[in-house]
């Protein structure tokens, strides 16, 4: 009878956790959920890359409507006007460059264009980490939220000298960011925003340490 006891017992605390869903879940407002959401769109200010799947669609004209990948070049191929620049355009400006092409051949095209697959938006993790390697960067991402997809910090690891390398941007030179990733912890630190290209370098006590 005890037996039977436990078993109804067991059977309503799943009951109440499938209800309620799991105490980590439960502090999550609609807001939350919402910026979550968010964090995923791939926005008008959203920049091109390589590898990046689109659908290009011309208004009533489905022989010119596709989807596409940008090449490695850089460029994408479309019917009568061929080649045309991708990387480093937003949708906007390649629609527009579309369209002057497409003036050419038909008058007054619309053309619109959504980003289906993100595969150009990319971090690096390299030294004392669970998981050295290069991960997809698909929404806002702090150096934390990184470095726990890399499998987290090895215990050689030494947590006051990681370093963000980070691609020089609009003529700007290359940077080097410092961080201690203890003080990010206790709430002193800036727990940076990773950018594309960027590589996050967790020396071990065993390297020798950037000066």
């Amino acid at each position: 009878m005890w037996h039977d006891v436990k078993r109804v017992m067991v059977y309503v605390s799943l009951l109440v956790w499938v209800v309620s869903g799991p105490v980590w879940a439960q502090g999550k407002t609609a807001s939350d959920t919402r910026a979550d959401k968010t964090a995923l769109i791939v926005t008008d200010n959203y920049i091109i890359g390589p590898e990046d799947v689109l659908e290009i669609s011309v208004w009533k004209n489905a022989d010119l409507s596709r989807q596409v990948v940008v090449r490695p070049d850089g460029r994408i191929s479309l019917p009568l006007i061929g080649d045309v620049v991708a990387v480093g355009r937003t949708t906007t400006e390649l629609k527009n460059a579309i369209t002057e092409k497409l003036k050419a051949f038909k008058e007054n095209p619309t053309v619109a264009i959504v980003v289906q697959t993100v595969n150009s938006y990319y971090f690096y993790v390299q030294g004392a980490v669970g998981q050295s390697g290069k991960m997809p960067l698909l929404s806002r991402t702090t150096l934390v939220q990184a470095i726990t997809l890399a499998g987290g910090l090895a215990p050689d690891a030494v947590r006051s000298r990681i370093v963000i390398f980070r691609l020089g941007r609009n003529n700007e030179a290359p940077k080097r960011i410092f961080i201690n990733y203890d003080q990010i912890i206790l709430g002193d630190g800036d727990n940076i925003e990773l950018k594309p290209g960027d590589t996050i370098v967790v020396p071990s006590e065993t390297q020798v340490l950037l000066p």
